[in-house]
């Protein structure tokens, strides 16, 4: 929930965790909106006199009475006094039936926050009276846990420090089921939505009159998986959420306990039925895991692929064969190592600072068995999905293997990689990398277009979608340039 906070900023006579309070209030008053039917705004006063709208919400189990905005205004005439009164007097305060439009009556409350003994604002409650008739139980219970809260509002006992403000996906709302408590923890009333909920699980008696612990202490069937918050939830001593599962069926619970001036006198347990969303998150962890799996296999097979080139080489007579399975081994080699990678996290991108790394000093040594390579590092590649990573990884090591095979020819040398990550004019992801070497240079006409060069063309051009430049270094020896676009690789 959004809120206006300039004038909180501003305002000097806040102390330590007043700010924070209000943002609290407002992240969590969705629920006294649906409990009192109507509209809920939050006024503060301005320096230059009168009030501003900080914050504005609307409920969900009836119509709204402001259809426009006006979160950023300065507060009409008529409604002025009303909260000047309850600012000053922190209590609540009531207006009889006020005409504010001419399709409808409204009542409206001017409830003060008070916090250490000073009011932060104002938070004013409009009824539609209108369609009045007489209200259900529902709507008179629904009305008292608002006016509960709101009380504890004015006593600065509501909002609670302790009330969890994670957005665990689940989270009871009012409409999804309500159930109210007193001080010993006896259902007083339970909404419809929260008598089938419990039903659900398994409980088939009436759950007025009876203790909210016991039953659901019957209802859980293996106590070893039992959250230690439950008996604070469920006795509505402690603001804190918990789930119960049973018979497949998976129930969110959350508390909020309520006070007066002296004591805990009952509490509010809002709860939801959550089994088709942790069903559909147990079948995401079931996916993961399979990913995983799939990729830890196809590395493995890729590493025996390689071990059977490597284990054919050795059988060649001829130094020609020999040295072409040995290039194909390194090829699996890299593709295996991007799919390790895949196979330790639950995203479908890599971290290719991490990958690369250990592949550019690899493919230096492996190419270079008889003289020392340096190699040197540089710039930012960032994540990268897999089926960008495995054809960038297997190219980077076609032109490092080059380089060293060629660039340097039998001589202690250094290679260069550089990665440059930018974002262009169309906020397009770019990135540019280099492969450079301080050897022999390129000869007359460049590089032979060998099968290794062939497959860098191949991948630049048809998997990347990016430009390869080869050009001479200044100082010496080979440059390797490829641009791409990172965006037109992504999946739609």
């Amino acid at each position: 929930m959004a809120i206006f906070t300039d004038p909180i900023r501003e305002y000097t006579g806040f102390g330590p965790g007043d700010a924070e309070w209000l943002h609290l209030l407002v992240g969590d008053w969705q629920m006294v909106a649906d409990l009192a039917f109507a509209d809920l705004a939050l006024w503060f006063p301005l320096e230059q006199g009168g009030y501003v709208a900080l914050a504005h919400v609307r409920p969900s189990t009836s119509h709204t009475v402001f259809h426009s905005d006006f979160v950023g205004e300065r507060i009409r005439a008529d409604l002025r006094p009303l909260v000047e009164k309850a600012w000053e007097s922190q209590t609540i305060e009531r207006s009889g039936e006020t005409n504010w439009t001419t399709e409808m009556a409204m009542r409206v409350e001017a409830v003060p926050m008070v916090r250490n003994g000073r009011t932060l604002a104002v938070v004013t409650s409009h009824m539609d009276l209108s369609s009045s008739r007489m209200p259900s139980r529902l709507e008179l219970t629904y009305r008292q846990c608002a006016y509960d809260l709101l009380r504890m509002g004015t006593l600065g006992l509501w909002p609670d420090f302790a009330t969890p403000t994670g957005s665990r996906r689940g989270a009871p709302r009012v409409g999804d089921g309500l159930i109210r408590l007193d001080v010993d923890g006896i259902v007083q009333y339970a909404s419809p939505n929260g008598v089938s909920a419990f039903r659900r699980l398994g409980d088939v008696e009436t759950l007025e009159g009876r203790s909210l612990a016991e039953i659901t202490t019957s209802l859980l069937k293996d106590r070893r998986m039992v959250d230690e918050t439950l008996p604070l939830v469920v006795t509505g001593k402690m603001p804190w959420r918990t789930e119960i599962g049973s018979q497949g069926v998976s129930l969110s619970l959350r508390a909020i306990p309520l006070r007066d001036e002296r004591e805990r006198f009952g509490a509010l347990v809002l709860c939801r039925d959550v089994s088709e969303l942790r069903r559909r998150e147990m079948e995401l962890v079931s996916k993961d895991a399979t990913i995983r799996e799939i990729h830890h296999r196809v590395k493995n097979n890729l590493q025996t692929v390689a071990a059977l080139l490597r284990m054919q080489s050795r059988r060649m007579v001829s130094d020609e064969a020999k040295q072409g399975l040995e290039q194909a081994m390194r090829r699996v080699a890299t593709i295996a190592l991007v799919h390790e990678t895949l196979s330790q996290g639950l995203a479908q991108s890599v971290d290719f600072d991490e990958l690369i790394a250990r592949q550019f000093r690899l493919s230096a040594e492996v190419a270079s068995p008889a003289h020392v390579v340096r190699t040197e590092r540089s710039g930012f590649f960032g994540e990268l999905p897999s089926d960008f990573a495995t054809p960038l990884a297997l190219v980077i090591n076609e032109l490092v293997t080059n380089a060293v095979e060629h660039g340097l020819a039998d001589r202690t040398g250094t290679v260069w990689l550089v990665a440059h990550r930018r974002t262009g004019a169309d906020r397009e992801e770019l990135l540019k990398v280099t492969v450079e070497d301080d050897g022999v240079g390129l000869p007359g006409g460049g590089y032979d277009e060998g099968l290794g060069l062939q497959i860098v063309r191949t991948l630049v051009n048809s998997e990347l979608g990016g430009t390869i430049d080869w050009k001479p270094r200044d100082g010496g020896g080979t440059s390797v340039t490829i641009e791409m676009d990172l965006t037109k690789n992504q999946d739609p």
